[in-house]
């Protein structure tokens, strides 16, 4: 299984992600959305090429996105279910085999703009 790591500004994601949910859904939903952001990370730990991750090349080669809602039928049953996740994860996996998750993205954001530098495509790695 691989270690993980977390970029500063996927960390920034994950708080802002809770402290939205919390907000707008109750502690009950954001502990929902909690789990299911651990079971996604979990379930790249294990296999990163799973269903439901892509190969990112406009981003940069080693680029993958992973939708939570791939991650959503393996949460168990009893803790409940997000019907509708809206959250993707950027990540790669690193040369020190590390998952390296860079950011936590809403689907409807402009990936582009959110990106840190060193996932951007440069003409000469095209």
């Amino acid at each position: 299984m691989l270690r993980v790591r977390l970029a500063p500004a996927a960390e920034q994601d994950i708080e802002s992600i809770l402290r939205w949910t919390h907000e707008t859904f109750g502690e009950q939903t954001r502990l929902l959305y909690e789990e299911l952001l651990i079971q996604a990370i979990l379930d790249l730990q294990t296999d990163p090429a799973r269903a439901g991750s892509q190969r990112r090349p406009e981003l940069v080669n080693e680029a993958r996105s992973y939708h939570l809602r791939s991650s959503r039928d393996n949460v168990h049953q009893s803790i409940g279910r997000i019907h509708k996740p809206r959250h993707f994860l950027i990540f790669r996996v690193g040369r020190d085999s590390f998952l390296e998750i860079a950011r936590i993205l809403h689907d409807s954001m402009d990936l582009a703009k959110h990106l840190p530098q060193d996932y951007r495509a440069h003409t000469d790695d095209i």
